[in-house]
């Protein structure tokens, strides 16, 4: 118990194309990396804009798994490497802190974690510097991450991802605040810089919040790392 205590863990996010998506579960996979999710997405750029650029499909892949704060530079210094973040199109790997879980995620997160993949020979540079950014989620009825997009770019981003999903919630709550949740949500990612977070999340809300059309809720989350921005 008192073993368990100890543990630091983060949330390893890694927006990447299809392809490279199977590549980096491969490599979560031989590192013993128990918890892993992957969810389909879409790029923000037209499809015309990726074709005029010869950068392919908008289609991307998020991957997520949870794994030891100690190991995770070494994990993204792989991931930098093998999958060539710092080319164009290619991905961006992030971590994100993490401050509570059940013994059971505990016990099994610090068992034999990254025994293959980590395996640095001694040598651990890591290429990618502590940076300042959050992670800004933008949660709004389904057809509006256009908005949400022009939003951000009119506080400075220059890009998201969007994953489509649907709402679960109680149906009594929402009657009782008086709003009409719509079922089908997108969920736009935005990672920017901590110093423009504010200026986004303001541009975000008077354009897209509670009170218009797209019923948005927004989130930010602090980034420990980040790898191929």
């Amino acid at each position: 118990m008192e073993h368990e205590k100890k543990v630091s863990f983060q949330l390893l996010v890694l927006i990447t194309t299809p392809k490279l998506a199977e590549h980096a579960a491969e490599m979560f996979k031989k590192g013993a990396l128990p918890l892993q999710y992957r969810f389909n997405a879409e790029g923000t750029a037209s499809s015309e804009i990726m074709d005029m650029l010869g950068l392919g499909s908008i289609d991307k892949s998020v991957l997520v798994s949870m794994v030891p704060k100690h190991l995770s530079p070494i994990l993204m210094e792989k991931l930098y490497t093998e999958l060539q973040l710092h080319k164009a199109n290619s991905g961006i790997a992030f971590t994100i802190p993490l401050n509570g879980a059940n013994n059971m995620i505990l016990r099994i997160l610090d068992h034999d974690a990254g025994k293959d993949v980590l395996n640095t020979s001694g040598k651990e540079e890591n290429s990618m510097s502590e940076t300042k950014h959050s992670l800004v989620a933008a949660i709004v009825n389904s057809g509006f991450s256009d908005d949400v997009m022009k939003a951000v770019r009119a506080a400075g981003a220059t890009g998201g991802t969007v994953i489509r999903s649907r709402r679960i919630g109680n149906e009594e709550a929402t009657s009782f605040w008086g709003l009409s949740v719509q079922d089908e949500k997108e969920i736009v990612l935005v990672l920017t810089e901590s110093a423009n977070k504010v200026a986004l999340m303001q541009s975000l809300g008077e354009s897209c919040g509670m009170h218009s059309a797209a019923q948005g809720i927004f989130m930010s989350m602090p980034i420990d790392s980040v790898a191929g921005l």
